[in-house]
């Protein structure tokens, strides 16, 4: 079995999201025929705080299976996972979650608390970190970095 990622396709809805006056971060859920569902945040689009990409794309994911878990499944996501997220991706069953940039000041999975290493958790899936990071940290350094000159 040949490893194809699909991260670049999780880029594209970052950069999307940006192009929204989004934070850029995408998410992908892939199955065993390829891709079943693509979001990108849209927090401020919907007014609605859990509209991050990952809860987007399972959603949707979801909504085109009819099933509400995601069971042989895989998410690609450009940001690590926050709490919410990481919380939805072990509910949702999610085989192995790839993802980008670590997130030290929100993350789940690898800072902060580490949701799938809590004994509460009732799945936690592979983890491959680092996925396309560079590419990653590029697109919400410059976001933030446009932000700050924007408010001066």
């Amino acid at each position: 079995m040949t490893f194809s990622s699909h991260m670049q396709t999780a880029l594209d809805q970052a950069r999307a999201a940006a192009a929204r006056d989004e934070v850029p971060v995408g998410a992908v859920v892939v199955g065993p025929d390829g891709i079943v569902a693509q979001a990108g945040n849209r927090t401020r689009e919907c007014n609605d705080p859990t509209a991050h990409a990952e809860v987007l794309a399972i959603r949707q994911a979801c909504a085109a299976l009819g099933q509400e878990r995601l069971t042989g499944y895989d998410l690609y996501v450009t940001l690590e996972p926050c709490p919410m997220c990481a919380a939805a991706i072990s509910h949702a069953r999610i085989k192995r979650l790839y993802f980008g940039a670590a997130d030290p000041k929100s993350g789940g999975v690898g800072q902060g608390p580490r949701v799938f290493s809590h004994r509460q958790c009732h799945h936690a899936p592979e983890v491959y970190d680092g996925i396309g990071a560079t590419e990653a940290e590029k697109l919400l350094r410059d976001f933030f970095a446009q932000r700050r000159q924007s408010d001066f």
